[in-house]
């Protein structure tokens, strides 16, 4: 017989009256928004003061000046001050190379900009204390960007290389004046005439390098100032995340399992047992053909609709593929061997300890050393590697789509190896999903 309404207010009152009820979801959601809020400020709360070994090249490309008869190179100078700063100690790490090797780095991902010193650099400053010149020409040093390695890492190498550049500016300016007030002494004690430097020279000698910035490394007016790696993961993460959840349900719904709900309608197909280790194996066919559609409509959303900046479309598709499956198998593993806390665990993995360490927005060498821990082995770093190699370096191995590969395929073997292993031994144990029960007789109709 139907419940009454009253009983069924009844029945709602009571339930929410339970105590066990309202201390299990506390405890639940209370601990998941602890932990993600300790996980994403923890990573984001101070990216400067946890700043390690930040890869910036350092170009000394100055062929030197004559100067009162000595050879002088003030461009190693520039090179040698900048990369012993001891206030960046252990902050950056200075990668001293020539200018073709600076830009293969930050054509590879593996510098996050450069500071130049240009050939005429010590020619230029000399010219400075030339006597008589009314407009004397200001030397330079360049900075090269790589927004291609994340606008905010590339942001904070400019920041550095300024900072670097003007304290060098400040040093050799004073060391100029002062070796040209010795000579003038030396000269004057020889008894011989001196001219001095020209008034515009002797004031840019107080500080006299002027910084000029390009971009080392090109990137397209569509690629979100080098974001659209990040967001193009997260759908691929996504997508196999909430791709096994689906698939999941989908085949539990057909073997009766759980019933289908669409609104109102309900419906339920008779129980039909499958053993833990071939509903495991039928959800990672199905993620596996899925992905294959899924991988296909994100690009063309992206790239079609959109139209962010991409090529090599057939590799990308392959990837995002691969990548959704591996993603999707580790979920269903998660699922199938931990039952109903399954999603929640594959969220914190997937998501939630992924994107704070995976180095989309802020660097890994801007992220505390538990975060650069976590980037070694989690999935979403992996996968924004590979998506970013193909997107913004031209598809380069070196510029990490080696790792994203390798990492990828590691990872999807050890979804399989765990979700096979836990229920092949669930299996043999008899803990199956479907409960045997006796039947029961029921009295016969008057």
């Amino acid at each position: 017989m139907a419940s009454s309404p009253a009983h069924a207010r009844m029945s709602a009152r009571h339930l929410l009256r339970g105590r066990r009820l309202w201390l299990a979801s506390a405890a639940v959601i209370g601990l998941l928004s602890f932990l993600l809020s300790l996980l994403y400020l923890g990573a984001n709360s101070n990216p400067v003061g946890a700043m390690h070994d930040l890869p910036i090249a350092v170009v000394n490309a100055d062929q030197g000046s004559v100067y009162a008869g000595k050879q002088m190179n003030l461009g190693a100078q520039i090179a040698e001050r900048v990369a012993g700063a001891p206030q960046l100690k252990g902050k950056v790490g200075w990668k001293q190379v020539d200018r073709a090797g600076a830009k293969r780095l930050m054509s590879q991902d593996k510098a996050f900009g450069a500071l130049v010193v240009p050939e005429n650099f010590s020619a230029t400053v000399l010219g400075l204390a030339a006597p008589g010149s009314a407009s004397p020409k200001q030397p330079t040093l360049e900075i090269l960007t790589n927004p291609a390695a994340g606008s905010f890492g590339s942001n904070m190498a400019e920041q550095v290389n300024r900072e670097a550049a003007h304290d060098a500016s400040v040093v050799l300016g004073g060391q100029l004046g002062r070796q040209l007030a010795h000579q003038a002494a030396q000269a004057e004690a020889a008894g011989h005439r001196v001219t001095a430097p020209s008034a515009p020279g002797r004031l840019l000698l107080a500080d006299p390098i002027k910084v000029v910035v390009s971009q080392g490394h090109h990137l397209g007016d569509h690629s979100g100032f080098g974001l659209t790696s990040f967001f193009y993961t997260l759908v691929l993460v996504l997508g196999g995340m909430l791709g096994a959840n689906v698939i999941h349900m989908q085949v539990d719904a057909a073997l009766g399992y759980a019933a289908k709900d669409l609104g109102p309608f309900r419906t339920a197909q008779p129980v039909r047992h499958l053993s833990r280790t071939r509903h495991f194996l039928v959800g990672c066919a199905l993620m596996a053909g899925v992905s294959l559609v899924t991988s296909a409509l994100a690009m063309a959303a992206a790239v079609e609709i959109i139209g962010i900046d991409a090529s090599h479309l057939l590799l990308l598709w392959i990837f995002g593929s691969c990548a959704t499956m591996a993603m999707g198998c580790t979920a269903l593993a998660l699922l199938a061997v931990l039952g109903t806390p399954g999603p929640l665990v594959s969220m914190l993995v997937l998501i939630g300890l992924a994107i704070p360490s995976a180095g989309a927005t802020i660097p890994l060498q801007a992220l505390p050393s538990f975060y650069r821990f976590l980037a070694e082995f989690e999935p979403f770093r992996q996968v924004l590697d590979g998506v970013r190699s193909i997107l913004y370096f031209g598809a380069q191995l070196d510029a990490g789509l080696a790792r994203a590969w390798t990492m990828t395929g590691a990872g999807l073997a050890l979804s399989l190896l765990l979700g096979l292993g836990l229920t092949h031994f669930y299996d043999r144990r008899g803990l199956h999903r479907t409960a045997q029960f006796e039947p029961v007789a029921f009295p016969a109709a008057a």
